[in-house]
């Protein structure tokens, strides 16, 4: 491509000179007694840029371009690779979170499990102490049914002894008292006791 802008150069250059050849007196580049050397320097000038364009100039711009072509596509290479990587690590840090939901789930259900089974097992330990405690206290109530009617004939004997005493001023005998006491109480007293 060089050569063919060097050579339509020179081309041209000859073109020029021929059509202002018909003047002489004006421009001494275009008077025909100095095209020769005009001819030569040119030719020189332009050959020697050629030379150097070709075998430094353009040597190193091409290796430039190749160095920049191939730190591309290694660039190209890298970044596809790392992309790769990413996506795998991507992928590991999903399963890694699904995983983690998973047994954070399974977690959690054996805790409510582990709660559900503490409270039934506490519910049940509750349960017989309170049936414990029913059955004293019903076993306290039946024995103090037991021993109520005893207690209140004694309290009525002893109440009843004052009370005559004080009404009348003189000491009645017990006996008689508890035999009235007795009497009344096995007549009335399966509606007082429940028996």
């Amino acid at each position: 491509m060089v050569k063919k802008i060097f050579l339509n150069l020179i081309f041209l250059s000859f073109l020029t000179v021929e059509a202002y050849a018909a003047e002489s007196g004006g421009m001494p580049q275009l008077n025909p007694e100095f095209w020769v050397s005009q001819i030569f320097w040119l030719i020189l000038t332009f050959g020697t840029l050629l030379i150097v364009l070709s075998k430094l100039i353009l040597p190193k711009i091409s290796a430039n371009l190749e160095s920049r072509k191939s730190q591309i596509l290694e660039n190209i290479e890298s970044a596809d690779k790392q992309r790769k990587e990413s996506e795998l690590k991507i992928k590991e840090f999903d399963d890694l979170v699904a995983k983690s939901k998973i047994e954070a789930k399974n977690i959690l259900a054996q805790a409510r499990e582990k709660v559900q089974k503490d409270i039934t097992s506490k519910r049940e330990t509750l349960d017989k102490q309170l049936d414990e405690e029913i059955k004293k206290a019903e076993d306290e109530i039946s024995a103090l049914r037991k021993n109520a009617p005893e207690k209140i004939n004694k309290i009525a004997i002893n109440t009843s002894s004052e009370l005559v005493k004080k009404l009348i001023g003189a000491d009645v005998n017990a006996s008689s008292i508890s035999a009235i006491v007795d009497d009344l109480s096995k007549r009335n007293g399966d509606k007082y006791y429940g028996n």
